[in-house]
């Protein structure tokens, strides 16, 4: 079985474990995507209270409906940050559209284009913190340092013509975000449909 095969089977167990109503695997579950949901629902909300509030519907909704994931649709963590994405969304919504309706200031175009904004910083995210470390270090030294290619080269310890390259593809990935084209993310991220 090769590594990439991994992640699947995690998948399909951890499903069936929260299946069969085990407290433990909610609890591990939430260890290792917690910090992934409540910054994704932060992304969109923008308030911490909010965030909270999406991170316990979503383990909650989880917990409640283990049945709904489906391993054949892709990995387990898309399909968590496709219901974060898409209940923070639903809460954003409903909060803005109650301000319009008590005469806040705004309009629903002004609405969408916040939800559109919110949702492409969130995939962003998404992408930032799903792609490989490899092409996440370039980026980061690029990016947060400053560095040019050469300079990455160097702190990486790789070649020039190899750090242009995981300098390039993390930032193909990263212009997806805004995009509703293919990919291995669900719809919500870019993905297929």
């Amino acid at each position: 079985m090769t590594k990439k095969d991994a992640p699947p089977r995690w998948d399909r167990k951890m499903q069936q474990r929260l299946a069969r109503g085990e407290a433990a695997a909610l609890g591990e579950l939430y260890d290792r995507f917690a910090s992934l949901v409540h910054g994704l629902a932060h992304r969109v909300l923008g308030d911490e209270r909010a965030a909270d509030g999406v991170t316990r519907e979503v383990f909650a909704h989880v917990w409640e409906n283990p049945e709904t994931y489906d391993p054949k649709q892709g990995p387990l963590r898309s399909w968590v940050a496709t219901l974060t994405h898409r209940l923070a969304v639903q809460r954003l919504r409903a909060t803005e559209t109650a301000a319009l309706a008590g005469g806040g200031p705004g309009s629903t175009e002004e609405l969408e284009r916040k939800v559109r904004r919110a949702s492409v910083a969130a995939r962003a995210d998404y992408i930032v913190q799903s792609m490989p470390t490899p092409l996440h270090a370039a980026l980061e030294l690029a990016y947060f340092q400053r560095r040019d290619y050469r300079q990455t080269a160097v702190d990486l310890g790789v070649t020039e013509d190899e750090a242009r390259r995981r300098l390039r593809l993390g930032l193909q990935l990263l212009s997806t975000a805004n995009d509703t084209g293919p990919s291995g993310a669900p719809p919500e991220y870019g993905g297929a449909r």
